[in-house]
């Protein structure tokens, strides 16, 4: 259920309005202070409560019941796109943030040089694979611990913030204590033991979708998160499995919309693993702007041909630099074009 308050009601009152729901029936209440009004969010059982009785409030505006199962994400909980603030860097805001580096780290030289790299070319965000999860048991399971101490001398030298994936709930702690922003990888987004404790933490949480999963499904999967207390999470579609094998996926530019429209949540694209081809990634960066992604994530490595994981993907640092030039200049032609429809 959702309680829109007037404007003109002071805070006290808003307060003493929530207290009367909460002792009268079993469920918690989220305030959300938009730039257009305070919505009161109502999370649990509110089939007791008759919306007509709290629609006659002399302090309320209006009341309605949301149809989706998911509450915490949801737009009509929270009005106002959310924006977070990742150690100076924005997501969700009117920036574009472009997270980039290697899919798996594999020396100190290769993760420090891609980082001064794709940072010089304008990535606010250094991605890095320390922990990979892998189809083959035989293939290149990352460097684990090393990889992140690794990162973290990449993030000294460069400033970047470090986005890494989790893989194991018995490495949630040290990741809490050195990532940035924590990945869960679309194998993981419905691994809900995991979701559950990401949401004890107090770090940002970049949440894929799954290979096969519905738009609803990747929501409730962020629900999970969210309702655990942890709000800071970021959507990424990275494609899904359909008939067509000439990509590695299909990227549904169709879901930025769709979250735009069903939650308040930031959402970025990654090109990369949606179609697997180098060549793709750079359309793909343009269309995703002009969907409204708040994002992209893109994987550069320094030598593509040699690289231990997902080489045919990679960009090299000359490509990404001019991918960076080319998405800055459409995201501002964009922005203007959609004002100028509006």
């Amino acid at each position: 259920m959702i309680i829109v308050v007037k404007n003109n009601i002071e805070e006290d009152e808003i307060n003493k309005l929530m207290r009367e729901l909460t002792d009268s029936y079993n469920i918690a209440i989220q305030k959300i202070t938009g730039s257009q009004c305070t919505v009161l969010g109502v999370v649990g059982d509110s089939s007791a409560i008759e919306l007509d009785d709290i629609a006659r409030d002399s302090r309320v505006e209006k009341a309605m019941r949301v149809k989706e199962p998911f509450k915490k994400a949801n737009r009509a909980f929270h009005p106002d796109n959310s924006i977070y603030d990742i150690a100076g860097r924005q997501i969700g805001g009117k920036d574009l943030a472009i997270i980039a580096g290697p899919c798996s780290v594999e020396s100190e030289s290769q993760i420090i040089g891609i980082a001064e790299e794709v940072k010089a070319a304008g990535a606010t965000f250094l991605r890095g694979g320390a922990y990979k999860p892998r189809t083959s048991p035989y293939a290149f399971q990352g460097l684990e611990a090393e990889g992140l101490e690794l990162l973290k001398i990449a993030r000294e030298k460069t400033g970047l913030p470090i986005v890494t994936e989790i893989m194991d709930p018995s490495t949630l702690d040290k990741f809490v204590e050195d990532v940035d922003v924590i990945q869960v990888g679309a194998r993981n987004m419905q691994n809900f033991s995991l979701l559950k404790l990401l949401g004890q933490t107090n770090k940002p949480i970049l949440l894929k979708r799954g290979l096969s999963s519905t738009i609803e499904e990747w929501i409730m999967s962020a629900e999970y998160i969210m309702a655990g207390g942890n709000n800071q999470v970021i959507l990424c579609e990275r494609g899904v499995r359909t008939f067509e094998t000439y990509t590695r996926n299909t990227l549904d530019l169709s879901a930025i919309a769709a979250i735009k429209k069903l939650s308040h949540l930031p959402i970025i694209v990654d090109p990369s693993h949606a179609t697997g081809l180098r060549y793709m990634v750079e359309p793909m960066c343009m269309a995703a702007i002009a969907a409204g992604a708040d994002g992209l994530i893109i994987e550069v490595h320094n030598n593509p041909p040699k690289a231990l994981c997902d080489g045919p993907q990679s960009v090299t640092p000359n490509e990404f630099k001019s991918i960076v030039n080319k998405a800055k200049q459409f995201a501002a032609l964009a922005d203007r074009d959609i004002k100028e429809v509006m």
